[in-house]
């Protein structure tokens, strides 16, 4: 080969033999790291890319547009090394390496193909075969992991990957299979440049001086510094180990906010269970209580309670309308009249028809009404009036339970709000579903009756979707 040919290989192309040229080299490397933490970063904000990812099982079709979203990201940068002739975008091995990682087989092998058409167009013929090979070899090593969470855990420091093995090697595998992964990335990276070699000979490159197009069978980094060869190996690692150290970082955000929701629900579930029972004994007691006096009172006082029984056990959701709330709150206030008498207990209802079809929680209005009634109208011997009012102001909702009766001191009113099964439930359940975002305000005094107040958004944040643990899926 013309030696002239070689010199401008070796000095076109970074093939590097001087100082000067080392420390061009090693901008490079590092170039590549941040840009395997940029893509990273960028693909992390797309929320379909992360349900895809941490998916615990995926269809076919879920593989391939998990492939999708490597193939194209990590291609992009292929396509910008053809086009503008720099070699730090270029991290398709990596890239497709952890495709398979986290993939599987069929992610591994459809995104080492599709992020390598820039190389195909541009003459690089055996870039597709061995990306999508490097995604079968991060499969296999997906295959191996003995937990996903080994997969997270790995760390791209060599003496901490020792330690593990050494302190997990009898009983714990997760040792063995952080060096084995080690192992195999450093092994690509090695069978890369050897390939390299192989197809173009020692030390040329695709865009050497005087090469021609045809001959550019593939992108590769090499050198004559035992130094720069040692950190194209360390950079291969760590744009391995960068992406999965941001992408577990999300992971762990989905899993905590998924565990709050599930704390949250199982929160809700015991506050909601704690109001049914305590409705269900109130309404049986007003039913006992007829039963020698008026059997037939008694029998219609079934039926409603039957009617309300039924609408609790079809109800699942945490919210529903207000109208169908107020609809629920009507079959309660139908018993309670019945026990009174209609002389006794006057309801009175300013519903604004603007908040009919607003979202409240359910079951939330019940344990109101019932306070008003049980304690707001006990003692008048000419009975009192129930008062229920909503209206809409801005983006807020306000709800109202009113009654005309004894009231309470501040004494009284603290120890109700506290004490009491009803009121205290009606406040932890909101805090649950709401956080700071209501108000609930208690106002009474002895002998005009008490209010109470709840003042909700009327939008409700678009609850967090469960992100589930990542699995082997299917690829």
């Amino acid at each position: 080969m013309d030696l002239g040919l070689l010199a401008a290989a070796v000095v076109g192309d970074g093939v590097v033999g001087t100082i000067e040229s080392q420390q061009q080299s090693l901008v490079i490397l590092l170039v590549r790291v941040g840009v395997a933490a940029a893509l990273a970063s960028i693909l992390v904000r797309f929320e379909s890319f992360k349900k895809l990812l941490f998916q615990p099982r995926r269809t076919g079709r879920q593989c391939l547009q998990l492939a999708g979203f490597f193939g194209v990201m990590f291609g992009l940068g292929m396509g910008i090394r053809v086009l503008l002739h720099y070699k730090a975008p270029d991290i398709g091995l990596e890239g497709a390496l952890l495709a398979g990682l986290l993939g599987g087989w069929l992610t591994g092998a459809a995104a080492g193909g599709l992020m390598s058409l820039p190389a195909l167009l541009n003459g690089e013929l055996l870039s597709p075969p061995v990306l999508a090979l490097a995604g079968l070899a991060g499969a296999a090593a997906r295959r191996l992991s003995p937990a996903v969470d080994d997969i997270w855990h790995f760390s791209p420091f060599v003496d901490m990957n020792i330690y593990r093995w050494y302190q997990r090697r009898f009983g714990k595998p997760r040792g063995d299979w952080q060096m084995l992964f080690f192992v195999l990335i450093v092994l690509l990276q090695i069978g890369y440049i050897l390939l390299g070699r192989l197809a173009h000979g020692p030390l040329l490159y695709p865009y050497a001086a005087g090469i021609p197009a045809a001959h550019r069978w593939l992108f590769y980094l090499d050198s004559t510094s035992n130094l720069v060869k040692f950190a194209i190996v360390v950079a291969g690692v760590a744009c391995v180990s960068i992406p999965l150290k941001v992408w577990k970082s999300a992971r762990n955000e989905a899993i905590v906010e998924e565990q709050q929701r599930l704390l949250a629900e199982a929160r809700l579930a015991a506050l909601t269970s704690q109001i049914n029972p305590h409705f269900l004994f109130n309404t049986l007691n007003s039913i006992a209580s007829l039963i020698r006096l008026d059997p037939e009172l008694a029998r219609v006082m079934v039926q409603k309670l039957s009617s309300i029984l039924r609408r609790l056990l079809r109800r699942e959701e945490a919210f529903c309308p207000l109208s169908d709330e107020l609809s629920f709150i009507d079959d309660y206030l139908d018993i309670e009249v019945v026990r009174f008498g209609r002389d006794k207990l006057r309801i009175v209802k300013e519903i604004d028809p603007a908040t009919a079809d607003l979202p409240v929680p359910s079951m939330i209005l019940q344990p109101l009404v019932e306070n008003s009634v049980r304690h707001g109208l006990r003692g008048g011997l000419d009975g009192g009036t129930v008062r229920i009012a909503s209206r809409r102001q801005g983006n807020r909702l306000r709800i109202e339970v009113a009654d005309d009766g004894e009231g309470m001191s501040e004494e009284a009113l603290a120890a109700a709000d506290s004490a009491g099964i009803g009121l205290s439930n009606v406040r932890e359940r909101l805090q649950v579903l709401y956080g700071g975002g209501f108000q609930f305000r208690i106002t009474s005094s002895p002998g005009r009756g008490t209010s109470v107040e709840i003042d909700l958004p009327v939008e409700l944040e678009t609850p967090v979707q469960p992100l589930p643990y990542l699995g082997r899926g299917i690829g």
